[in-house]
């Protein structure tokens, strides 16, 4: 929901750290593998019940996941970095609720409720990107993006947020994971609905359709 608004104030920042940094040789793929080791800590750390190790690995892993873009558009975006970064960033999502689940007994079924919601809306939310995608190709409209992904209620500051929440406040676990979960069942709904209509659209010759250029304002990259 706030993804947009973060994206625009932290983009300049985090755009010329990306350049710095592939400027001194970093590559893209070496930050979004560290990120992902830091991740997996994040959710064993969690498991373990290591909740200030859990919060500090889970915000390093949110840092790297910040730059790995900005470093491969120095250097030169690839399908290959783009599909990594997604695939990472979904088991990271998941992983750290399981890491909870085990570590908070009385949160598991609330744990399983929202890794199913996930389920549902990471589903709609890649179905309609590909939709998405084929209709830009044949629209002719360029995008530097690897992959085109809509926005919804639940996007990846508020599932920072909820990660923060479950480290600070784990005897609250079960009650946070069941309204995280009812937060994305929500914007699986949104995504639904939302993208039945958007794919019912014509694509007229002279470019993309008038709802794909209004959503388009929301894209964001590899959320829940």
């Amino acid at each position: 929901m706030f993804d947009v608004r973060i994206r625009q104030a932290l983009t300049p920042a985090l755009d010329a750290a990306g350049r710095n940094l592939a400027a001194s040789g970093v590559r893209p793929g070496m930050l979004t593998g560290a990120g992902w080791l830091l991740g997996v800590g994040a959710g064993v750390a969690a498991g373990l019940a290591w909740w200030p190790a859990a919060l500090g690995l889970w915000l390093a892993n949110r840092l790297f996941d910040g730059l790995d873009g900005p470093v491969a558009r120095a250097r030169g975006t690839t399908d290959v970095g783009g599909f990594l970064d997604v695939v990472a960033d979904f088991t990271i999502y998941a992983g750290f609720v399981v890491g909870v689940a085990v570590a908070v007994p009385q949160a598991r079924v609330a744990c399983l409720v929202l890794l199913s919601t996930y389920y549902v809306s990471g589903t709609a939310l890649l179905a309609q990107a590909s939709l998405l995608e084929r209709r830009r190709q044949a629209a002719s409209r360029p995008d530097e993006r690897a992959l085109r992904l809509v926005g919804g209620l639940a996007e990846g500051t508020e599932t920072i947020v909820v990660y923060v929440l479950f480290c600070l406040f784990h005897a609250s676990a079960t009650g946070i994971a069941w309204t995280f979960a009812g937060v994305v069942a929500v914007t699986a709904l949104q995504r639904v609905v939302g993208g039945v209509r958007l794919l019912r659209a014509p694509v007229p010759l002279d470019g993309a359709p008038s709802d794909i250029r209004s959503w388009a304002a929301g894209t964001v990259e590899g959320r829940p």
